[in-house]
């Protein structure tokens, strides 16, 4: 998870992030029709660093109770969940091919089009030789007067999904030449 160094970073990333998701997930189904790889896509929960197990179980198990409690048992779970970490929504792509499978993190993925030189490591922008509060978003994706330059968008978002798929080993049956 990105961390932000202030608000003004914050608003780009928001005006950003959601076409940057939208054109990575189209560029991803157009490699995926161009390729002998098979994809889906799985919907996670993603925690903050540090929640313990036990913490988890506790809100997912919940969860479940929710679906089936009484009216008067809803508003004591609801107040009980407000208590406790709640997860955000991850996205995965599965790719397999034969008996090799790869799990890609979109929003990983996203956050590498939106942020300069981000690190999931760190969920920071790692400039060489520059320490860094925080998450700085790619300037080049906006213009002049601050509107997001989709052409940018578009060739950033298509050069990161052709690295993904350059980093596949090939398959078994394929043959060069």
């Amino acid at each position: 998870m990105p961390k932000f160094q202030d608000t003004a970073t914050w608003r780009q990333a928001e005006q950003l992030m959601q076409p940057a998701f939208i054109r990575l997930v189209d560029n991803l189904r157009k490699q995926l029709e161009q390729s002998t790889w098979k994809g889906s896509y799985e919907e996670t929960d993603v925690w903050a660093e540090g929640t313990s197990d036990e913490v988890k179980a506790t809100v997912l198990h919940l969860r479940s109770q929710l679906a089936t409690a009484s009216a008067n048992e809803v508003g004591a779970i609801e107040q009980a969940l407000a208590q406790l970490p709640s997860p955000y929504p991850g996205y995965q792509l599965h790719l397999q091919q034969h008996n090799c499978h790869r799990t890609i993190d979109l929003w990983g993925l996203c956050y590498q089009i939106c942020f300069e030189h981000y690190d999931a490591t760190t969920g920071m922008s790692s400039d060489s030789g520059h320490d860094s509060s925080g998450v700085k978003i790619d300037s080049t994706l906006f213009d002049e007067t601050g509107d997001i330059d989709w052409h940018a968008l578009d060739h950033k978002t298509q050069r990161i999904v052709a690295q993904v798929f350059l980093t596949l080993p090939e398959s078994p049956t394929e043959t060069n030449g």
